[in-house]
């Protein structure tokens, strides 16, 4: 042992998040360990304030092999914001892990860490709303409703099933206010009550809501749903489960650099799954602002 060579040797800095999903430590105790016997020096974080310090030092982040989100999305999108430039690995220890689930990053805490080792990255570009980056998308209207009211009753650990009284009391109580979207600068909004700005083409559930979004290409995948009702809502997302989105008359589809949603009310706005206030607001992309660690291709 050398403490003067192993301050200089590669390191991996883990940001955990305790509330994320099910709170499932094996698969972190497990990237842990196999970091270590592949050559690299781990070091764990809970509390933000500290990962923040120790990347703050030039030396030690100079040599920095990976900064890895131990979380959900959520989590992944906080590290990237609070540490841009940085390259980004992933631990998907979340309910849906959208952006893991895009690039095939597995929960398996070992080949997870065989991934962010092998250092294998590609270029992902990045939405901004507001001051915010985000990596999978936004949308506003019923699906943000929902999401505001979950993390509004958030206590500890959170899975599907905490989304259920939250759904039902959103359908219930939901009005579905008109939303103008405006696209690249245009002074004519296209109109709707549901706005989904895609970077990836990941969805809740699988839904392929927008199945052409792509992560590399500089553009922003617009989906705006024209339904009044929760029934309308429901024949959609049925039409969309059979792939059937040519026969779907009441959407409109556009692929922009930047947008605007406006509304004559507020209205729910969620970025990668997490609450991000309400109408008005502004989305922009940032291509290639961020390299992931994903499996090489075979």
């Amino acid at each position: 042992y050398n403490p003067a060579t192993m301050s200089h040797s590669p390191w991996v800095a883990i940001q955990r998040n305790p509330m994320s999903g099910s709170g499932r430590r094996r698969p972190l105790l497990d990237f842990v360990h196999a970091l270590r016997k592949l050559g690299l020096r781990p070091r764990l974080f809970s509390r933000r304030e500290q990962l923040d310090l120790a990347l703050s030092d030039p030396e030690r982040r100079g040599t920095l092999h990976a900064l890895v989100a131990a979380g959900g999305d959520g989590t992944v999108l906080d590290v990237i914001n609070r540490h841009p430039g940085l390259p980004i690995g992933v631990l998907p220890l979340g309910t849906e892990n959208l952006l893991a689930r895009q690039f095939g990053i597995p929960r398996d805490g070992a080949r997870a860490a065989a991934i962010v080792a092998a250092g294998h990255t590609v270029p992902l570009d990045l939405g901004r709303i507001a001051e915010r980056r985000f990596s999978i998308m936004v949308s506003a209207g019923l699906d943000a409703a929902v999401l505001h009211s979950a993390h509004a009753l958030r206590t500890g650990h959170i899975g599907r099933s905490h989304y259920i009284w939250p759904i039902w009391r959103t359908l219930c109580s939901f009005d579905y206010p008109e939303l103008r979207v405006f696209g690249d600068g245009s002074d004519q909004p296209v109109v709707g009550q549901l706005v989904i700005a895609a970077n990836l083409a990941s969805y809740a559930l699988g839904l392929p809501l927008v199945p052409t979004a792509r992560g590399d290409d500089g553009l922003l995948d617009v989906r705006v749903f024209r339904h009044r009702s929760t029934f309308h809502l429901l024949r959609d997302l049925s039409m969309l489960m059979c792939g059937r989105h040519d026969q779907m008359k009441n959407v409109a589809s556009m692929r922009v650099t930047q947008l605007r949603i406006e509304s004559d009310v507020p209205v729910a706005v969620q970025a990668d799954g997490d609450p991000a206030g309400t109408t008005p607001c502004n989305i922009a992309i940032e291509p290639n602002a961020v390299r992931l660690f994903v499996p090489r291709p075979t």
